[in-house]
C-alpha cells in the first residue's frame, strides 16, 4: 500500500536505479511513510507505502523470500488474513511477521499463481521469481487497486499510475485514437487499453506471468451462474444476506486508526455505517473506533441528503460529520490531467474530496463505502421471465400481487407481457414487436452526430469488434445484466481515478459490496428479491430492517447530482465550445454547439453531461499540435 512499479529487462540488460527512483518519484504522492526499491541486475520494483492495518506497521516492501529467490510488491491487503496465516502454516511455512504482503509471498512460494484463488481483497501485485526468470502480475478480482503496464518486446514496464510509464524515456506517448473515441461517444467497450496507445490496463480477475515473451493476461475468476446457495425461502435469503454483508464490514474495517464510514442517507452506506456501529458495539469492529462522514449538499436540493444522513446517525446514537462539498472549475481538472496523463475524475466524485480529506485531518486512513451497492443490488422485472422458464407459479403469483398493488392491475398484466411472456414468443413475433415499439423513436444507437468521420469509423470497428460481452450459459436472464455491471468499462476507470484521489489524502477506500463473495450472492440471487413492486432493492431493505432508521427503510428516491456538471459548463459554454470546435480532427465543429445546446434542454435527464465530459477530458489529456 499504495503504490507500485517495476521495470524488467529480458534482454539482460541492468536497469539503472535512476530510472526506478524518477517512477517512483512520480508517485509520491502515495507513498507518506516511505519510498524503497529493490535493484539487482536487470529487475527494478519500488514500492510507495501507506500504513492502514495494524499488521502493515512494521511492513517494509519490496519484500523477498529468505533465500531472495522470489521478492513482491503489492499495493493492497488480504482481507481473509486469518484464514490465510492458518493455511500457509500448516502447509509449512515459517513466518517472519504478521503483514499481508507475507502471507501472499508465502503463498505463491506455495501455490505459485493458483494462490490467487486462496486470496481475497484489493490488491495489485507483482513478483519476480528468480529461479523462473519471470515476473507474475495480478489484480484483484473486482479491479480496485489499478496496475498499469507496457511491453516494447523486451522490457516489461508497470506502476499503478500510468503516467509513471509514461516519465520513461522509451515509452511513447502517441494518443490511443480507438479508446478517444469510446470515451467521447460515451459508447464503451474496452477494459485493457488507456487513452495512449501501448500503455495497457490489466483487467481486473486477470493475472499475466511475463518471462521474456509478449504479457498474456488471463482471467483467474469469474461469478459462478450455476452456484446455488443454501437457500429455500425469502428468510433464509434474507439472513445470508446480512451475515455476508456483516462479514464483509468487518473484515474491511481492520484498521490501526479510527475507521471513517461515508454516511449519504442512502440504503447503502448507511445500512453500512449501522452495522459498522453494531460490530463495534459487539467488540467486533477491527478498530479502535468509528466516525461517520457525509457531504451537506443543502443548497442544491435535488442532491440533498442531509436529513436522512442525520437519521442514520441519530438511530445509533451517533453525530454525523457534515462536510461542504468540493467544487473545482475546470482549470483544476485541466491541471490533474496534465499531470496524470489520465482521466481526471468527474465532479460527481471529486465532490467527495472534501469529506475524505476531513477523515484523514482526523486521522483516519481507511474509509467505508457504500459504492456498489447500486450494481448488484438493483433490480428489475425479468423475474417474470425467471419464475415462468422455472415454472415456480407461487412466486411467480407473488410477484403479479405486488405490481398489482403498486402500480395497478392493468399496469402489471402488460409487465408480465412484456417481462414475461413476450421473452417466449417466436423470434418473428418478437422482430415485429421491436419494429412497432421503434417506430417514431430516436436514431440508431450508432448515431454519434458529434464525431468526426474518422472518430466515427474507429468507433465503428471497435464496435464490429469489441461488442458488448454476452454471457451464453447462464442460469438466469437477470444474470446477463449483472455481469453486465461488473464487466462495464467506465466504472473500472471510475475506480482508478478515485483511488488516486484517496491516495493523494492518505487515505484507502474500502467497499464492502465489492466483496467477491457479495458479487457471487448476487449473481446465485433469484431476481425477484431484488424488486418486489415499487421497492427496489428488496432483499437489502427487508434483511436490514431491523438496522436501518425506518425512514431510510421507506425511502425510493436517489440523490441527483447532475447540478455540479452544470456548475461548470454554464459559467464557460461558449468559451468551451469555442475551444472543443477547434479538435476539428476529432469533432465536427458545428455540432459540438448542437450538444451543448441539447445539455441545455435538459440538463438532469439527458447522456449529454457524460458525452461533453467525456470530450472534455479527452482534450484536457492530450496535448495539442503545435
Amino acid at each position: 500500500m499504495s503504490g507500485i512499479a517495476g521495470i524488467v529487462r529480458f534482454d539482460g540488460a541492468p536497469v539503472e536505479r535512476e530510472l526506478i527512483e524518477k517512477m517512483t518519484a512520480a508517485m509520491a504522492y502515495r507513498g507518506p511513510d516511505g519510498v524503497n526499491h529493490f535493484v539487482r541486475g536487470s529487475i527494478a520494483l519500488g514500492h510507495c507505502m501507506l500504513r492502514t492495518t495494524p499488521h502493515s506497521l512494521h511492513e517494509n516492501q519490496p519484500l523477498s523470500s529468505d533465500d531472495e529467490a522470489v521478492t513482491l510488491v503489492m499495493d493492497g491487503r488480504v482481507d481473509n488474513w486469518e484464514d490465510l496465516r492458518r493455511e500457509v502454516v500448516m502447509r509449512g511455512a515459517r513466518l517472519r511477521g504478521k503483514s499481508d504482503a507475507e502471507l501472499v509471498l508465502r503463498a505463491y512460494e506455495i501455490w505459485g499463481a493458483d494462490c490467487l484463488g486462496r486470496i481475497d481483497g484489493d490488491f495489485a501485485l507483482a513478483i519476480w521469481d528468480e529461479r523462473r526468470r519471470e515476473i507474475f502480475c495480478a489484480r484483484d478480482r473486482i479491479g480496485v487497486k489499478p496496475f498499469h503496464y507496457h511491453w516494447d518486446g523486451k522490457t516489461l514496464v508497470f506502476a499503478s499510475d500510468l503516467h509513471a510509464i509514461l516519465a520513461l524515456p522509451w515509452v511513447p506517448r502517441t494518443p490511443n485514437e480507438g479508446m478517444l473515441a469510446e470515451v467521447m461517444a460515451d459508447e464503451w467497450y474496452t477494459r485493457d487499453e488507456t487513452l495512449w496507445l501501448g500503455v495497457m490496463r490489466l483487467t481486473a480477475a486477470h493475472c499475466m506471468s511475463v518471462g521474456g515473451s509478449a504479457p498474456l493476461p488471463r482471467q483467474y475468476w469469474a461469478p459462478d451462474p450455476w452456484a446455488t446457495l443454501p437457500c429455500s425461502s425469502d428468510d433464509d435469503y434474507f439472513a445470508y444476506y446480512r451475515d455476508l454483508l456483516t462479514e464483509s464490514v468487518r473484515r474491511r474495517s481492520r484498521s490501526h486508526r479510527e475507521l471513517a464510514c461515508e454516511v449519504s442517507g442512502g440504503l447503502d452506506s448507511s445500512a453500512l455505517f449501522c452495522l459498522a456501529d453494531s460490530l463495534e458495539r459487539q467488540g467486533r469492529l477491527l478498530a479502535p473506533g468509528l466516525e461517520g462522514y457525509t457531504v451537506d449538499f443543502s443548497d442544491d436540493a435535488a442532491a440533498n441528503e442531509l436529513s436522512y444522513a442525520r437519521a442514520a446517525g441519530a438511530h445509533v446514537g451517533r453525530t454525523i460529520h457534515e462536510v461542504s462539498p468540493t467544487f473545482h472549475d475546470i482549470d483544476w481538472f485541466a491541471e490533474r490531467a496534465a499531470a496524470f496523463l489520465d482521466m481526471p475524475g468527474a465532479p460527481n466524485g471529486v465532490a467527495l474530496m472534501g469529506l475524505h480529506e476531513h477523515s484523514a485531518s482526523r486521522g483516519a486512513r481507511v474509509v467505508l463505502s457504500g459504492a456498489g451497492g447500486d450494481h448488484f443490488l438493483s433490480g428489475s422485472r425479468v423475474y417474470y421471465a425467471e419464475e415462468l422458464a422455472q415454472h415456480n407459479w407461487r412466486k411467480l403469483n407473488s410477484c403479479l400481487r405486488a405490481d398489482v398493488k403498486a402500480s395497478g392491475f392493468f399496469q402489471a398484466v402488460w409487465l408480465l407481457f412484456r417481462y414475461g411472456l413476450a421473452p417466449l414468443l417466436p423470434p418473428a413475433a418478437k422482430n415485429a414487436l421491436r419494429a412497432l415499439v421503434s417506430q417514431g423513436g430516436a436514431g440508431s444507437r450508432s448515431s454519434k452526430y458529434w464525431l468526426s468521420s474518422s472518430m466515427t469509423v474507429k468507433l465503428d470497428e471497435r464496435r464490429s469488434r469489441l461488442s458488448m460481452r454476452r454471457f451464453p450459459d447462464l442460469r438466469f436472464r437477470s444474470q446477463q445484466y449483472l455481469l453486465e455491471a461488473l464487466y462495464y468499462p467506465p466504472d473500472d476507470w471510475g475506480r482508478v481515478q478515485s483511488e488516486r484521489l484517496d491516495a493523494s489524502f492518505g487515505v484507502e477506500t474500502r467497499v464492502p459490496f465489492y466483496d467477491h463473495r457479495f458479487v457471487q450472492f448476487a449473481v446465485s440471487t433469484p431476481e425477484r428479491l431484488r424488486l418486489r413492486g415499487h421497492r427496489d432493492k428488496f432483499i437489502h431493505v427487508e434483511a436490514l430492517r431491523t438496522v436501518l432508521p425506518p425512514v431510510i427503510c421507506e425511502r425510493v428516491t436517489k440523490a441527483d447530482f447532475s447540478n455540479l456538471f452544470r456548475m461548470l459548463f454554464a459559467p464557460r459554454q461558449k468559451a468551451l465550445v469555442k475551444i472543443l470546435s477547434t479538435r476539428a480532427d476529432w469533432i465536427e465543429p458545428r455540432r459540438i454547439a448542437e450538444l451543448f445546446e441539447s445539455y441545455v434542454d435538459n440538463p438532469r435527464n439527458g447522456p449529454e453531461n457524460w458525452i461533453l465530459w467525456g470530450i472534455l477530458c479527452a482534450d484536457l489529456v492530450m496535448p495539442r499540435s503545435r
